[in-house]
């Protein structure tokens, strides 16, 4: 089966659609987190996708070419944990479709069959129910809570730590 979305390294090229796609999507973005919307940020967000401590994948539908939404890898650790956080969202007029489903299984393969990886750690926020919803549905278990965990919007937001390891991917 033909995935309806494909998944690949941000480019340079990327910056004009994704910053209007961010700048769209505030309302569905926000509290929950807060994306590149002008030029300053995208390259710094360019820069920190070296490759070696941070991925940043690009979901675009396949049929359009239009973005979905980003999944990053962030604090890629090697040595003896082999661990990154996952971090995700999508973009306004291409939510309610599974299609963000699909681009974080897409990267949660990458992250454990190209990267090597054999853990990955999603931090999310109680009340986003899609998020919450999105790694449950993907075999992610809540190993804890963390009050107070990131600061999002000028606030210090508490957060629940959902994981999977490689062994447990059915990807």
């Amino acid at each position: 089966m033909t995935s309806s979305v494909i998944v690949r390294p941000v480019r340079i090229e990327d910056a004009d659609e994704l910053i209007a796609a961010n700048l769209a999507s505030i309302a569905l973005h926000e509290p929950w987190v807060s994306p590149c919307r002008d030029q300053a940020s995208f390259h710094a967000y360019f820069n920190r996708c070296d490759g070696e401590r941070a991925v940043g994948l690009v979901a675009r539908e396949r049929a359009s070419g239009r973005i979905v939404g980003v999944v990053n890898l962030s604090e890629i650790v090697r040595g003896f944990f082999q661990n990154a956080y996952l971090g995700y969202y999508g973009v306004l007029g291409m939510d309610g479709r599974g299609l963000m489903s699909e681009a974080v299984r897409l990267s949660i393969t990458h992250a454990f069959e190209v990267l090597g990886l054999h853990r990955l750690e999603a931090n999310i926020q109680p009340g986003n129910l899609p998020s919450r919803n999105l790694v449950q549905r993907l075999g992610f278990r809540q190993e804890g809570y963390s009050p107070r965990y990131l600061k999002i919007g000028g606030e210090w937001r508490d957060h629940e730590r959902w994981a999977i390891l490689a062994e447990d991917w059915q990807g």
